[in-house]
């Protein structure tokens, strides 16, 4: 399935979310995907638990040792 198709969908579930459940059911329905997504990501090896845990400049820490 192209990423447009799977665009189109997750919109389509947030405006029927939006239209028939208000915007709390709009917002839970967006948190949850977000979930999912990040949880996808994890599973297909694209993300590991480090990544989000590790200091992208890691300078400051060759300043320390000096």
């Amino acid at each position: 399935m192209s990423m447009a198709v799977v665009g189109m969908i997750a919109g389509m579930a947030l405006g029927f979310a939006g239209y028939f459940g208000g915007f709390g059911a709009f917002l839970l329905v967006a948190a949850l995907g977000a979930v999912g997504f990040v949880a996808g990501r994890f599973l297909e090896g694209d993300w590991e638990a480090g990544d989000f845990f590790r200091s992208r400049n890691d300078s400051r820490n060759d300043e320390r040792r000096r």
